[in-house]
């Protein structure tokens, strides 16, 4: 990386900041999120090393700012990860996955207050920039830490009927600001559902989408074979294909 970034180096790297490297890292991270679906572990190796450099990239721009080092960066999280670890690395121990997770949150809460922040929130720490299924998740559990949840499964499902019954009446009124809150407070609950269901939000939206497209794939590719389109034929036909597709499983 200090070659590339080298007066005799490659013009493009040279041309890059940190600023310009954020769609790049972004980029990374999905192709590495599709390995990881496609369970190609040799095509993980290989984005995992993409998604690397981004990170050689941006550290090495930094070090030339006097900034920090790619050496800082690995001290950073080994020192991190051994601090809130006690129960492995200390003499601290814990009795289940709940107490570990609480103890989590504290121990990060005490890093933001000697890092000078006067009044830190348990919700801190979930970055703005993130998908919003994957924000609400984490909003949903930081809150969880702090004894804000539901008591058990049910109440959120509860919860969930409750948001799409005022969903409905937003509908209703025909108010699209209020149709608007109401579909978000709507997937809110459905976030905090997967995450009482152990099943990320982001990876079942991404599955059902890959199902979808398989189906209507399917669905095009046997209308295609008659010249017609989708368009072209009525509901009856289109959900008779998508059923068998359903049955056949393009997609699944």
């Amino acid at each position: 990386m200090a070659t590339l970034r080298s007066p005799d180096g490659c013009p493009w790297d040279l041309a890059q900041d940190l600023d310009s490297l954020r769609p790049y890292l972004l980029e990374e991270t999905y192709e590495v999120l599709e390995a990881l679906d496609h369970g190609d572990l040799d095509d993980l190796r290989a984005e995992l090393g993409d998604l690397l450099f981004q990170i050689v990239f941006q550290a090495r721009i930094a070090e030339e700012r006097g900034a920090f080092t790619m050496t800082d960066v690995l001290n950073g999280i080994a020192d991190k990860l051994t601090r809130r670890h006690p129960h492995v690395f200390a003499a601290e121990k814990g009795t289940s996955e709940t107490e570990l997770g609480r103890r989590w949150a504290e121990l990060k809460r005490a890093e933001r207050v000697e890092r000078g922040v006067s009044r830190p929130s348990a919700l801190d720490g979930v970055p703005k920039q993130a998908p919003a299924l994957l924000r609400a998740e984490r909003t949903g559990e930081k809150a969880a830490s702090e004894g804000f949840d539901w008591l058990d499964l049910a109440g959120v499902r509860e919860k969930l009927r409750e948001e799409l019954a005022e969903l409905d009446a937003a509908i209703a009124s025909g108010e699209q600001r209020q149709v608007r809150a109401e579909l978000g407070d709507v997937l809110f609950t459905l976030c905090n559902l997967s995450r009482w269901l152990r099943t990320p939000a982001e990876d079942a939206l991404r599955e059902a989408i890959e199902r979808f497209e398989g189906r209507f794939r399917y669905l095009e590719t046997e209308l295609a074979q008659r010249g017609k389109r989708v368009r072209e034929v009525d509901a009856s036909e289109t959900d008779r294909l998508w059923r068998e597709a359903k049955r056949l499983g393009p997609g699944d």
